[in-house]
């Protein structure tokens, strides 16, 4: 592998972190357990593991290993999903005394942060970007909006 090569991999995986510590910080302002760490080490993995996808395909692929290999991108996405999801489903709380579930917009908020990172190794910068901005609005805004609603809802009989 060429040194442009992994320099732009490096470049698309530390892109990936930063739009991710975006949505983090939103997560660690409201006190949320994943917050900037966590969501930038998802999108960084997430990037990472597809552009790793990439280069093992063209590895593989230009090799003697080329009747062995069956090629298939979506497995990775698929293999990333599943870990993303099963280390969201770590932060939802059921509080049964309370009937309350806790934790499902962060769970959420992980699960799109891995899907920021696999956008941005696939070069789409312009829509991981614009995506990202409109997670921390739906964060923000919605986060208000839903607090106002809750206001609302104990002052009714």
């Amino acid at each position: 592998m060429e040194f442009d090569a992994q320099f732009w991999s490096i470049v698309k995986v530390a892109g990936a972190m930063l739009l991710g510590g975006f949505i983090g910080l939103e997560r660690e302002i409201a006190g949320k357990p994943a917050g900037l760490r966590t969501h930038m080490l998802v999108t960084g993995s997430s990037a990472l593991l597809v552009v790793l996808g990439d280069y093992m395909i063209q590895y593989y692929g230009s090799s003697s290993f080329i009747e062995a290999i069956q090629t298939d991108p979506i497995r990775i996405i698929e293999a990333i999903v599943t870990g993303i999801s099963f280390l969201g489903a770590g932060t939802i709380i059921f509080r049964s005394g309370e009937e309350v579930v806790e934790g499902l917009t962060t769970a959420a908020s992980i699960l799109f942060a891995s899907a920021i990172g696999i956008a941005v190794a696939l070069d789409q910068f312009l829509m991981a970007a614009v995506l990202t901005l409109m997670v921390i609005m739906i964060l923000f805004a919605l986060g208000y909006i839903e607090g106002w609603i809750k206001n609302i809802r104990e002052r009714l009989p």
